[in-house]
């Protein structure tokens, strides 16, 4: 087994290399003057199991690069299986088309990791589960759930009286896997988007009153849609109200709007570089999806169940 990583999210893809005790493969990737990508694979990968560890996160389109270059770069180092490792899949909240004349970014991208001769796709909390059917190779989608789950076991006291909540109906399968872990209950947030990037909360069904509620999601961006629905929970009498996302991507003023919004604690998994976050925001913590991520790659190396993960 090789692992490899570009520099998209170098910390997650060295404490993924701690957990199975393998070392990282030496590669150099590096941009040219006018931001060409390079990529040199420093070591021996003939015949080799190859992993690519690479969140095509900010700066989206250099990242993807990187990961497609390498990939490339192995496949002609002839080696015997290459899985691209996408802890966070940019481009996945354009998985259909939303309007006339408008792309399906997601199939595009699938094309070109496909097209670059990929083996196999291992990625964590798609937008939509239906990106799986887009690549025309074995992809496994891992869940971020019992992560949280231990987390919220560990740092939220009043687990009696929690109830699980959806920022909007697109995210209630998710939420309703989480809730389960607990034999709890589910409201959820019917909000209205105007536009893209902007969120305005219309109602809340279900009855939060002195709830402790647990907003769960996959993606927070601007953290509009999960503060406002904060503010309105505790309008409807929520005693305190948390937040767990998988994806921090946190862009524009988020970090700001979080800090001061009315959520007592933002929780994130590493799947993205927090790029100083955790340490601006006092209300955002950061949780490691390593061990998660390393079982699953040494599962898929010894051909062994990765479902199982979650049972």
């Amino acid at each position: 087994m090789k692992l490899l990583t570009c520099n998209g999210n170098r910390p997650l893809a060295e404490a993924i290399a701690k957990y199975l005790q393998k070392p990282m493969t030496q590669a150099d990737v590096r941009t040219f003057a006018d931001k060409e990508i390079f990529v040199e694979i420093e070591e021996n990968v003939r015949g080799e199991d190859c992993f690519v560890i690479q969140s095509t996160s900010y700066p989206v389109n250099d990242n993807l690069m990187e990961l497609l270059i390498c990939i490339d770069a192995l496949y002609r180092a002839s080696a015997k299986r290459i899985t691209a490792v996408i802890p966070y899949f940019g481009y996945a909240r354009q998985d259909r088309k939303t309007a006339p004349r408008t792309p399906i970014s997601a199939k595009l991208v699938a094309n070109l990791i496909t097209t670059a001769r990929a083996n196999r796709v291992l990625t964590l909390d798609l937008h939509a589960g239906a990106i799986q059917g887009f690549f025309d190779m074995p992809t496994d989608n891992l869940y971020a759930t019992p992560v949280m789950e231990r987390d919220i076991r560990e740092n939220v006291a009043d687990l009696e009286n929690i109830m699980f909540v959806s920022p909007d109906v697109g995210g209630v399968v998710r939420t309703r896997a989480l809730a389960k872990r607990f034999e709890a209950q589910i409201a959820i947030v019917d909000k209205r988007r105007e536009r893209a990037g902007e969120s305005e909360v219309m109602n809340i069904i279900g009855d939060v009153e002195g709830r402790t509620c647990i907003l769960f999601d996959d993606i927070v961006d601007s953290g509009g849609t999960i503060c406002n629905a904060a503010q309105a929970l505790l309008d409807k009498g929520a005693s305190e109200v948390h937040a767990y996302a998988t994806h921090g991507v946190l862009s524009g003023n988020a970090i700001e709007r979080i800090t001061n919004s009315a959520l007592k604690q933002m929780v994130i998994t590493d799947s993205i570089r927090a790029n100083g976050a955790v340490e601006k925001a006092p209300n955002i913590r950061q949780v490691t999806i390593a061990p998660l991520m390393g079982e699953a790659i040494r599962r898929i190396g010894h051909s062994e169940s990765v479902s199982s993960l979650f049972n």
